[in-house]
């Protein structure tokens, strides 16, 4: 989804060549014609949407200053460009002083307002990043550190902020790599423990023979090779959290021990006399579906139902597609300051071709996708050329569904190519061509789905367009010209189809 920019100014022709301009870089806008009507759209609920405000400084009413006095009061991060006709030297510093980030003089070029906006977005997300770093490195991370600005996800989140308020155990559901551990990292810095120790366990990653040990701890000499006391991972966390990561692959013995230390709130370590009471908050996590363990007597139900007791399903990230671009530019600016590179922004025609693979590792394959990108990158931006890997999946998911589709149709003796010796819907005095043919190689499409139906037609549609971003390499300009469609329109199809809310506005073409 592209960035939004807010166009604040108080005169309707300056606002309508602003917001031109600012669509034509490739930008969603947003308008308000004041102060107050800005603060308005910084407050509702397009809020999380705003990522930078371009700002006009003399205004009647609530002028530019005093927006940014009450944006810094209220704890408002936007980003802020002021422009305005009188560029003394005093309205620069006050400006500066207020928070804006960067100064223009009416009237501002296109060139200017561009490298204006990219420059300041850029410094944004890295200052973000830097600040998240550290809060990582702290142990404070809060849901306004969580990525994301998908409908689906919002329900998630105001879960998870509902669970936080409590000491309440909670269970976070999900496949691998949807962020599981940052939802549980989030719930511990936005509750009443914040300030105590968060301590994660990979309960997949312990051998079955020191689950016990790893978990409750072990004297010294409590068995060969204990040559020290440890504490163990309840001890650790005491005061504090403790995250069960992939719960589900704990032994059925460990299980046992697990529940006692949670219904009694005490451990005993290896080798102990005396139990140790223990004050931790669970919060444990699964890519599996434990209900079918437990009836499978692979899990324990009373376990299950003790710590299932706040459940919190995170949708994989095809489920919400709105978050990928944000999260593509959030990884970019982690991993180029990391890695020294001068890579800063992702191209229309690379965030289209991200946004239309179907991502099967979820955000953490997005996440290292974007670093090998990084490292490939050559300039100051990423274009489909660094992702050969996603160009790659992308043409051999179609060459899939391709022999999957022929194959359908073939035990269906259903045929997509109407027989040319019958007579047809259309003729050739419909669109002016004298003769059709039958499909080439790659380019069947099933109109039948698994239960003989035919397909809707949106999801034929979405099919058409990602074979053939696969197809040009993700070049979104020969895509269009060769769908007949223009460059906006194909992009609104990208959002629109069942995958991405469409955006208010789109960049001109």
């Amino acid at each position: 989804m592209p960035q939004r920019i807010l166009v604040v100014d108080d005169d309707p022709v300056q606002r309508r060549l602003l917001e031109t301009m600012v669509q034509r870089f490739g930008y969603v806008t947003l308008t308000a014609d004041g102060g107050d009507a800005a603060l308005a759209l910084l407050t509702g609920t397009a809020a999380g949407g705003i990522d930078c405000m371009v700002l006009d400084l003399m205004m009647p009413d609530l002028d530019g200053l005093g927006v940014m006095a009450r944006m810094r009061s209220a704890g408002i991060a936007v980003p802020v460009i002021v422009q305005t006709a009188h560029g003394g030297i005093d309205n620069v510093v006050s400006a500066m002083r207020a928070g804006a980030q960067d100064f223009i003089v009416k009237p501002a070029s296109a060139e200017r307002l561009q490298v204006s906006l990219r420059n300041t977005l850029q410094a944004h997300a890295l200052k973000g990043e830097l600040a998240r770093a550290k809060r990582s490195r702290d142990g404070t991370l809060t849901f306004a550190d969580v990525v994301s600005r998908a409908p689906t996800m919002r329900a998630v989140l105001r879960a998870a902020e509902k669970a936080a308020a409590s000491t309440i155990p909670a269970l976070i559901e999900g496949e691998s790599g949807t962020g599981k551990e940052l939802i549980a990292r989030a719930i511990h810095g936005s509750g009443e423990r914040r300030a105590r120790p968060f301590v994660a366990v990979n309960c997949g990653a312990i051998p079955e023979t020191l689950v016990e040990s790893t978990l409750f701890g072990h004297e010294k000499g409590a068995f060969t090779g204990a040559t020290d006391k440890h504490l163990g991972k309840f001890v650790e966390a005491s005061g504090g959290t403790l995250f069960l990561d992939e719960i589900g692959e704990l032994p059925l013995n460990a299980q046992v021990k697990l529940l006692r230390a949670l219904q009694e709130g005490e451990v005993e370590p290896v080798g102990a006399r005396q139990p140790v009471r223990v004050d931790v908050r669970i919060v444990s996590a699964t890519n599996r579906d434990l209900l079918a363990d437990v009836k499978a007597g692979r899990f324990r139900e009373d376990l299950y139902y003790r710590l299932n007791v706040f459940p919190v399903q995170v949708p994989p990230l095809r489920q919400r597609r709105e978050d990928i671009a944000d999260l593509a530019r959030h990884f970019l600016a982690r991993f180029a300051a990391e890695e020294g590179k001068p890579a800063r922004e992702l191209t229309g025609d690379a965030l289209a071709l991200l946004q239309a693979f179907s991502w099967p590792g979820n955000v953490r394959q997005l996440e290292n996708t974007i670093f090998r990108a990084v490292v490939l990158a050559e300039g100051d931006t990423i274009g489909v050329d660094d992702l050969p890997q996603i160009l790659a999946q992308l043409a051999q998911d179609n060459r899939r569904d391709t022999s999957d589709t022929a194959n359908d149709i073939s035990r269906k003796s259903v045929s997509i190519v109407p027989d040319l010796a019958e007579p047809q819907p259309w003729s050739d005095a419909d669109d002016g061509r004298k003769e059709r043919s039958a499909p080439q190689d790659g380019s069947a499409l099933a109109l039948i789905d698994a239960h003989g139906q035919v397909r809707p037609l949106d999801e034929i549609e979405r099919d058409v367009i990602r074979f053939a971003i696969a197809h040009y390499r993700g070049q979104m300009s020969e895509v269009a010209r060769r769908l007949r469609i223009g460059r906006s329109t194909l992009y609104r199809k990208l959002d629109g189809l069942g995958l991405d809310e469409a955006p208010t506005s789109l960049p001109a073409e």
